[in-house]
């Protein structure tokens, strides 16, 4: 009897301890915004992929998509240690691992910045200088610009988006060496995406954003018109830009028509939240917006000239 009382509370402990051990997994996961982290490898890889001349050094893609992503989930982690009290305030973020209590401020502090650290020493050592400086870029217009200017400003967004589309040049220059016409191209697409996409978002989230004193252009736009024209703005800028690739020789006419199909869908969705701006009208932009990207990138990277 005894010892199987023994085994039993040994089995307890082994289980706490293991569903202990895959929520600090989740957490830290959390804390470093694995799904955006992921986005980032995508973008990456893809100007790593159009700025190289074959044949593709598959080590080189790795050792750029590797550091990136460490750089990108050092500024996260640092994005979050800054907002912590503000994120309190805010339904959709209060249960982060630091506004929650499940991890100390000063943990992730200094895992946000070991990552950064890492994968900028990273970046120079195993790509060029250039990856390396691009990243330092990234990461300081994103927590020095960005993260403070978005409780005095409503450009924030737009700020927002420089850090958010440097990554395809990351991956460009990691594969060349420099930075050409053709990685601004991406660069220019990766910041018009992200407007109707944040638009939406901040929109259907304005209540939140307003309680943790967030400037947003959702900001006293009860009746969405304002975000919903600014979305479809961008949309149709977005169109026109992202048809550059083609232009510039780095894509086939093929890619081109994909994008007009895929850039008229987006447009098309985007009006339909400003003739009709519900939070369902600005879920679907959003849905469209997450849609749209990969199979872009993906028509880019198949119709490569």
């Amino acid at each position: 009897m005894k010892t199987a009382a023994i085994h039993g509370a040994t089995d307890a402990t082994t289980a706490r301890n293991g569903k202990s051990a895959r929520s600090r997994v989740l957490d830290v996961a959390e804390l470093v915004k694995a799904r955006l982290t992921l986005l980032v490898l995508l973008t990456t890889a893809v100007g790593f992929y159009l700025g190289a001349e074959p044949p593709i050094n598959y080590a080189g893609l790795f050792h750029v998509v590797f550091g990136t992503a460490a750089a990108a989930a050092g500024a996260a982690a640092l994005n979050q240690w800054w907002e912590r009290k503000l994120d309190a305030l805010m339904r959709r973020t209060r249960s982060r691992p630091v506004p929650a209590g499940r991890m100390r401020p000063a943990e992730a502090l200094t895992l946000g910045a070991a990552l950064s650290i890492f994968g900028v020493a990273y970046l120079a050592l195993a790509c060029n200088l250039l990856s390396a400086a691009l990243a330092t870029g990234t990461i300081v217009i994103y927590i020095f610009g960005y993260t403070p200017l978005k409780r005095t400003s409503n450009a924030n967004t737009a700020v927002g988006a420089i850090p958010g589309a440097i990554p395809p040049m990351i991956g460009w220059a990691a594969a060349s060496g420099k930075v050409e016409a053709g990685a601004w191209s991406l660069f220019a697409i990766l910041l018009l995406w992200q407007l109707p996409h944040f638009f939406a978002i901040a929109w259907m989230y304005r209540d939140d954003y307003s309680r943790a004193g967030f400037r947003m252009i959702s900001s006293d736009d009860s009746s969405g018109e304002r975000s919903a024209s600014q979305s479809v703005f961008f949309c149709i800028l977005l169109l026109v830009v992202a048809g550059l690739p083609a232009f510039l020789g780095l894509a086939t006419l093929v890619y081109l028509a994909i994008e007009l199909a895929l850039g008229g869908l987006f447009i098309a969705v985007a009006m339909r939240f400003l003739s009709k701006p519900t939070p369902g009208a600005a879920r679907l932009l959003f849905v469209t917006s997450i849609v749209y990207l990969p199979l872009l990138l993906g028509a880019l990277v198949l119709t490569k000239a």
